[in-house]
C-alpha cells in the first residue's frame, strides 16, 4: 500500500496502525504546495526521520510550486476548504495515484484524512478521482480521525519531539 503524508506527525498513528495490523505502507513524500522552501524541507526530513525509523521504504516526490501554483490559479482568494483546497488534493493524490501504479501498489490513501482543518468529503472525492485517472488503483478513503488515532497522534508527536507546523503549507492557507 502506498501513503501519501503530509507530514510525519499526521502520519505517525496511521502508520502506527497501519503495521499493528500487519499492513507495511510505502510512504510518499508529495507535497510541492508546501511554503516557503525551508518549511518544506523541515517536514519532509521529519518524514523521512520518521519512516527510517520504522524501517519503512520512503519516497521523495519531486518539488514544483510553480507546478502546483498553476494548478490552483484562479482559486487563491477561495477559503480554506474550499475550491482550492480540494484541487490541491487531486493534484496530490493524483501523483500518488501515478506513484502507486509505477510501484505496482493497488491500493493507496492519504495522511491528510487525518487532519480536523480538512474536508473528509473533499479529500474522498479527490482519492476517487485520482483513482478513476490511473487504471489498476484504488483509494482507500479513511477516517484516520477515529478509533482514538488523533489523540495517539498528539501523543506519537511529543514521542518522537517532531516539529509541529501551525498551517497546511500554502501561502494562502497561512493568512487564515
Amino acid at each position: 500500500m502506498l501513503l501519501h503524508a503530509c507530514c510525519a506527525p499526521c502520519s505517525s498513528a496511521i502508520v502506527e496502525w497501519m503495521t499493528g495490523n500487519g499492513i507495511r505502507p510505502t510512504i510518499f513524500y508529495f507535497n510541492p504546495n508546501i511554503v516557503p522552501l525551508e518549511e518544506y524541507e523541515i517536514r519532509k526530513n521529519e518524514s523521512k526521520r520518521h519512516a527510517e525509523s520504522l524501517g519503512l521504504t520512503w519516497i521523495d516526490g519531486d518539488y514544483d510550486h510553480e507546478e502546483w501554483l498553476g494548478c490552483v490559479s484562479g482559486l487563491e482568494s477561495e477559503p480554506e476548504r474550499g475550491h482550492r483546497c480540494e484541487q490541491c488534493f487531486a493534484f496530490r493524490l493524483l501523483a500518488a495515484a501515478r506513484k502507486a501504479h509505477e510501484l505496482q501498489l493497488r491500493v493507496f490513501t492519504t495522511t491528510l484524512a487525518s487532519s480536523r482543518w480538512k474536508s473528509l468529503e473533499q479529500i474522498s472525492r479527490a482519492g476517487l478521482w485520482a483513482q478513476q485517472q490511473v487504471e489498476g488503483t484504488l483509494f482507500w478513503a479513511q477516517n484516520w480521525r477515529k478509533g482514538g488515532l488523533y489523540e495517539r497522534r498528539n501523543q506519537l508527536l511529543h514521542e518522537f519531539n517532531f516539529y509541529n507546523q501551525q498551517y497546511c503549507g500554502c501561502e494562502f492557507s497561512m493568512k487564515h
